[in-house]
């Protein structure tokens, strides 16, 4: 039997409403994710710190990076690298924005 197949631009099947985090692969230095975001917003006073790199690409609607030093616009197919403790918060996105986020340890740790 082949391997099951994920699909990135839709919903695991039984989610529910909201913004959902699936982790499509986990290993010892990486973890990818699918991020469904459906409007949400980082709660106001709230900022991600993470102690390592995120490489996030948006592969469906519309989002804002807020950064300590402004605001970053994104459209569907772009990708950044978040360095570690780069602070950042998602100050919006579109209904049907899809993310897929890649969080890694730096080979020199």
């Amino acid at each position: 039997m082949p391997p099951p197949i994920t699909n990135l631009f839709l919903p695991a099947a039984g989610e529910q409403p909201g913004e959902t985090f699936h982790t499509l692969l986990q290993a010892a230095r990486v973890r990818i994710e699918q991020i469904v975001s459906r409007g949400q917003a980082s709660p106001p006073g709230f900022w991600y710190d993470q102690d390592d790199p995120e490489w996030v690409a948006l592969l469906c609607g519309q989002a804002i990076l807020a950064f300590d030093d402004g605001d970053q616009p994104l459209q569907a197919g772009d990708a950044l690298l978040i360095p570690a403790h780069c602070r950042h918060r998602v100050a919006s996105c579109s209904d049907d924005a899809v993310w897929l986020a890649v969080h890694f340890r730096d080979a020199a740790e």
